[in-house]
């Protein structure tokens, strides 16, 4: 069974720092990019960071550049996402993706103080 389940997310101040995870089971992960999107109510869904299926390529909406870090470890089929200097306007549903297929289920990140 295919599945992308994520991890992390939540509510965080304005300044702080969170990390999302997201965990690959029945694909080949590896063979795949990773991608980060997110959708906050009433905006459409923004590509937020991307990441090549060996890691040696990263890419980033110009929103988060310098904040946010888009990582994956392939001998444990994980794509993560930290996020620092948060600020409100991040706030979203957060999903992952492999390639242009498969999704997770979503996360909410609130960023209030």
């Amino acid at each position: 069974q295919v599945q992308l389940v994520q991890s992390g997310g939540g509510l965080v101040q304005p300044g702080g720092s969170l990390r999302l995870s997201c965990a690959a089971s029945g694909f080949t992960f590896r063979a795949y990019s990773g991608k980060w999107y997110r959708q906050a109510p009433g905006k459409e869904r923004e590509l937020v960071a991307s990441i090549t299926a060996t890691g040696d390529i990263t890419v980033y909406a110009d929103s988060v550049k310098g904040r946010f870090t888009i990582s994956r470890d392939n001998a444990k089929n994980t794509v993560n996402l930290q996020m620092n200097n948060l600020k409100p306007e991040d706030t979203a549903v957060y999903s992952c993706r492999a390639g242009s297929g498969y999704w997770g289920q979503g996360t909410q990140v609130t960023v209030s103080s």
